[in-house]
């Protein structure tokens, strides 16, 4: 049986909530933006820019961020679920 889902949010969208996601969590965590580009092995302007939701991330630096703020990446991609 084939599960119906809502139309996904556009890359625009997507982008600025998985944004805020991450940076909840990286306020929850009392990670400064340097902090966590540093455990992530990433430049500071591009958590910047992710956080802003002006980057399309690429699986490889969302698997890095979620390790970084110590989650699954699946947790940290539950803001882009249609099904929310």
């Amino acid at each position: 049986m084939h599960r119906t889902f809502a139309k996904p949010p556009s890359k625009e969208k997507a982008q600025v909530a998985f944004g805020a996601a991450m940076r909840a969590l990286r306020e929850a965590r009392q990670f400064t933006q340097e902090g966590l580009a540093e455990r992530a092995e990433l430049h500071t302007t591009y958590i910047s820019s992710v956080e802003r939701g002006e980057r399309n991330v690429s699986l490889n630096n969302i698997t890095r961020i979620a390790y970084a703020l110590e989650v699954l990446p699946s947790e940290l991609m539950r803001c882009v679920d249609p099904v929310r």
